[in-house]
């Protein structure tokens, strides 16, 4: 992102003109009338990427435009970066400006914290790191006692206390609570990603029986959803958003819902009947699991054309995308079997062109 592009004033008419994209590019479908979820203006990432420039004695924050990827932009403030970040950006630079094993070789710093204040910051460099940047490291905490922090060279990790935070989500005045684990996916607009659980709830809100998930990450949609359905199988090929997943399931109280190590190309084999079912998927209870809906969050690439298939064959399929193009070649392809009831736009990232959608389809 480019931090000259980031005007509050603007953003209004820039979410208007993602709109009529979208409009554009989904000429042709039956698309019932959009409903907009608007973000913040400012202050809604809850993580964010910084290189780190060195200039002589200086040292700052600094990003890339894509046109112009070689000249840095130094940013000393990040207005859409949560209040917790901002205040921490200039904090940890003056900390670490005068501890040389800190700042030698450092080129990139991430944080990631949370609306109950927690905050993990990564450390990346390019040199190793080892129990003399560890003992270094450690006089962090007399200057932010309430961080976490993590340290990256190649090839190697270093753990000072933990890796991950605990966020909190409310969700129809419900609070949910979420392990998010260091340079794993979670979603980084907290106040969105509440309005996609209460819309995903909302035009759920007459189903009932089975549920299958495919691309279930940590279990951001899992755990809220397992309180309308009986049973909850889900499906994640990431080792440590399955493990977050099923601490998650574990810390929320929900009995209802197993979670799968699995690709979805592999998963659609088994269901499509392929391959044989195989001992993960049984041992979830797949065999006996009727859904009345799916729901699936794929990466950017959309559903692969075995995946739907198998989705095509359940009633309902609720349906949350990244890239609005390869959704409009999926739902071309439902299009054949199922109607779309509901369509949603979530403005995940303001100031770029990135969106999300989401749908929701009932067979024909």
């Amino acid at each position: 992102m480019n931090p000259n592009l980031i005007q509050p004033e603007l953003y209004n008419h820039q979410l208007s003109e993602k709109l009529t994209t979208l409009q554009q590019l989904f000429q042709g479908l039956a698309m019932p009338e959009v409903e907009v979820f608007e973000s913040a203006d400012s202050y809604y990432r809850m993580r964010a990427e910084f290189r780190i420039w060195h200039d002589g004695d200086e040292m700052y924050y600094a990003m890339f435009d894509s046109n112009d990827p070689r000249k840095p932009i130094r940013v000393d403030q990040f207005p859409v970066a949560s209040k917790l970040i901002n205040k921490l950006m200039p904090e940890l630079l003056d900390a670490i400006k005068g501890i040389s094993v800190l700042r030698h070789k450092l080129f990139q710093v991430d944080f990631l914290t949370t609306q109950t204040g927690e905050a993990l910051i990564s450390l990346l460099y390019h040199k190793p790191i080892d129990e003399v940047w560890q003992a270094a490291s450690a006089t962090l905490y007399d200057v932010f006692p309430a961080c976490h922090f993590v340290g990256r060279s190649r090839k190697k990790k270093m753990v000072l206390t933990r890796d991950f935070v605990l966020e909190t989500l409310t969700v129809n005045g419900q609070k949910y609570h979420y392990q998010q684990v260091e340079n794993s996916f979670t979603q980084p607009n907290v106040g969105i990603s509440e309005k996609m659980l209460e819309w995903s709830l909302d035009v759920t809100k007459y189903d009932s029986g089975d549920l299958l998930e495919m691309y279930c990450g940590n279990g951001n949609f899992s755990i809220p959803l397992a309180r309308r359905f009986n049973r909850v199988v889900a499906t994640e090929i990431s080792k440590v958003s399955v493990q977050s997943a099923e601490l998650n399931i574990a810390l929320n109280g929900m009995k209802n819902v197993n979670v799968v190590k699995m690709a979805s190309e592999d998963v659609s084999a088994a269901l499509n009947g392929d391959t044989d079912l195989p001992k993960q998927l049984v041992q979830a209870g797949m065999e006996s699991l009727s859904p009345n809906v799916v729901l699936v969050d794929p990466p950017r690439a959309g559903l692969d054309d075995a995946t739907v298939e198998l989705v095509r064959k359940v009633d309902r399929i609720l349906y949350i995308s990244c890239n609005p193009e390869t959704l409009k070649n999926n739902l071309q392809a439902l299009s054949t079997t199922h109607k779309i009831d509901r369509y949603a736009v979530f403005d995940q990232f303001p100031y770029t062109h990135h969106i999300e959608c989401g749908v929701y389809l009932s067979r024909i």
